[in-house]
């Protein structure tokens, strides 16, 4: 069970930066003039536990910002 929760984790994650990055990029093209972009990805469990939830919620937020001058 583990080679497959890997290889669907990493599913996920590869078609949400493939899609994101081409939303990104697409908005960027239409707007120029609004870099630098600041962005926050949330990840958010929102499974139905029928009110069985394991107790610490699986959540995590990465802020970052696009298009700043290095």
């Amino acid at each position: 069970m583990e080679d497959n929760t890997r290889m669907d984790i990493r599913r996920l994650l590869k078609t949400f930066g493939v899609k994101a990055d081409e939303l990104i990029m697409a908005y960027v093209m239409r707007h120029p003039d609004a870099l630098p972009l600041q962005l926050r990805v949330t990840l958010e469990d929102v499974t139905d536990y029928d009110d069985g939830s394991p107790g610490e919620p699986l959540q995590l937020v990465v802020e970052g910002t696009i298009g700043a001058e290095s």
